[in-house]
């Protein structure tokens, strides 16, 4: 489990491809300190295995669903990515429920500069827009963001300085692509109401309500 406030910025030192998945070696310094093998780290949000640490740099192997579902199959040596580690059972709860298992990946349109913020517009699937609710949580690259504006066809969030400084979010570009996960009580709440998309159905709450005696 994680909370999306992101510890630090690494960087892929070596990709090497498989026949559908992928091995990351990413430099993480300081970071690794405490951790061992078999440790969760979230890699722009995406939660993945340390499966060996060996000079500041760790390794962790993606599998091919996670490549099809992440902006990780697109990732190069040199590129830099948000890092945290999994939370301690001790830990302040800064941010939100972030699981570190990604929805689906959304596209930048614009970065645009207000006062002391930027507000970064997101498009994205359908199926991703209708759990995304104005001042809800969402973790974009494994930062945890309150939702500014939403409609059928984009979000859009409102970045501060210190998140823009301490995240790579503000580096991407209009058409860069990034990791989504939506607020898991959203998720589960559209599961028991049998509303989930892929099931098609589109249930009436106010319906079940009325059925059951409640209105």
């Amino acid at each position: 489990m994680f909370t999306g406030i992101i510890e630090k910025i690494g960087t892929v030192k070596k990709v090497t491809r498989l026949s559908k998945g992928a091995v990351l070696q990413i430099e993480a310094d300081e970071l690794l300190k405490g951790v061992k093998i078999g440790d969760s780290i979230a890699v722009n949000g995406v939660c993945l295995t340390v499966t060996g640490m060996s000079g500041g740099c760790f390794t962790a192997d993606i599998m091919a669903e996670t490549m099809r579902r992440s902006s990780l199959s697109d990732v190069t040596s040199g590129n830099r990515v948000n890092l945290e580690r999994a939370m301690a059972a001790d830990g302040r709860f800064g941010g939100h429920i972030v699981s570190g298992h990604i929805d689906g990946t959304g596209t930048v349109t614009e970065l645009k500069r207000e006062d002391n913020a930027v507000w970064v517009s997101i498009k994205a699937d359908p199926s991703l827009l209708r759990l995304i609710v104005e001042k809800g949580s969402i973790a974009i690259d494994g930062i945890s963001l309150t939702v500014a504006y939403v409609d059928d066809r984009c979000f859009k969030v409102s970045v501060i300085p210190h998140t823009g400084e301490e995240t790579t979010l503000l580096s991407k570009k209009p058409g860069d692509s990034v990791n989504l996960e939506n607020d898991i009580i959203g998720k589960y709440v559209e599961k028991l109401l049998g509303t989930d998309s892929r099931q098609q159905k589109n249930s009436d709450f106010s319906a079940m309500l009325s059925e059951n005696g409640f209105i």
